[in-house]
């Protein structure tokens, strides 16, 4: 055995490890079953992109893995206490809706809490500013919000009645990673009309199950000590084994504008993602860069149409993701 076979041996041993001791994934065989209806809906192709959502007959065979939000780490078993990663889920929820504009079929794996597609133009708390309540005793949406109300119900109604939009929900680094798997090999089967999105800020550390606390850490114990271990990355396997003709873009955050394309150019090569987008932090929302292996683009909002900058990305990115498709066919 060589060098390199034996790494990637390790490797499928840590990971095999991972997924062992990791705590049962709660209602695995309700999610099991929704998703594996929602790939075998769209496991044909049927039509045209866009020709396809605008007239409702369904996806036009390609699915997109969208994951949206922040994973959390649990201190304890019985968990009171866990490390949170930054991420409004904003990226993810905003790209959800540009991709289903282009007549994908979309699992959104977000985190619980997180922002959602079609309520950019609503509060924080929908429910009690987008709403009032009457003298009448009847409640009643605001004035003022009342086309954001109409159009984020039309909207998401109308993908989830078309079959479009399956919403997953995760909280802690071991449900993300279980469910990441199960999309993975449920989607090899689409071949290359599968596509991963992965713009979850996902945990570089956590606790291993067995090693943590199974009730809360109590304070008076003095200060906590505890040694946290390295999320392996499962970029590589998802590559290699969960669905290797997928295409997969991946997704870098970083402060430092030339660190970040250092960074996104080495994950790009060593995990073989097809496209890496980096964010500058305090850019992020204006302009982003795609890191590909035919060189780097620049990806800008554009002001004068009042659109995100994920328009522009999605729309590159579905260029690429149908250029690839041709390619495998050819």
């Amino acid at each position: 055995m060589n060098s390199e076979e034996y790494r990637n041996e390790s490797l499928e041993d840590e990971i095999r490890s991972f997924f062992d001791s990791a705590p049962p994934l709660r209602d695995s065989v309700h999610f099991s079953r929704k998703l594996d209806d929602f790939i075998e809906r769209h496991s044909s192709p049927s039509g045209d992109l866009l020709f396809v959502f605008q007239s409702g007959n369904g996806s036009c065979g390609r699915v997109v893995c969208v994951t949206s939000g922040g994973t959390t780490v649990p201190l304890e078993q019985r968990c009171v206490r866990f490390i949170d990663n930054f991420s409004s889920g904003h990226r993810g929820a905003t790209s959800t809706e540009y991709f289903l504009k282009a007549g994908y079929a979309v699992i959104f794996l977000y985190r619980r809490g997180t922002c959602q597609p079609f309520c950019r133009s609503l509060p924080e708390e929908p429910l009690t500013e987008c709403f009032e309540y009457t003298e009448e005793s009847n409640i009643q949406v605001r004035k003022s919000y009342s086309e954001a109300v109409k159009s984020a119900v039309r909207e998401h109604c109308a993908a989830i009645e078309k079959g479009l939009l399956l919403k997953l929900p995760f909280t802690t680094i071991f449900e993300y990673l279980q469910m990441l798997q199960m999309i993975g090999l449920s989607m090899k089967s689409l071949g290359p009309r599968a596509m991963f999105y992965l713009a979850a800020a996902v945990s570089d550390f956590y606790i291993p199950w067995k090693s943590m606390a199974e009730h809360k850490i109590q304070s008076r114990a003095g200060p906590l000590d505890m040694r946290l271990v390295q999320v392996l990355k499962m970029l590589s396997v998802l590559r290699t084994e969960w669905d290797p003709l997928a295409f997969c873009i991946s997704f870098k955050l970083e402060t430092d504008f030339q660190i970040l394309l250092e960074k996104a150019d080495m994950e790009l090569k060593k995990y073989k993602m097809h496209m890496v987008v980096a964010n500058e932090l305090h850019s992020r929302k204006e302009k982003v860069v795609v890191v590909t292996d035919s060189g780097n683009i620049l990806v800008q909002r554009d002001w004068t149409q009042a659109e995100d900058v994920e328009s522009p990305l999605v729309k590159l990115i579905v260029e690429r993701h149908s250029a690839y498709i041709e390619g495998s066919d050819s």
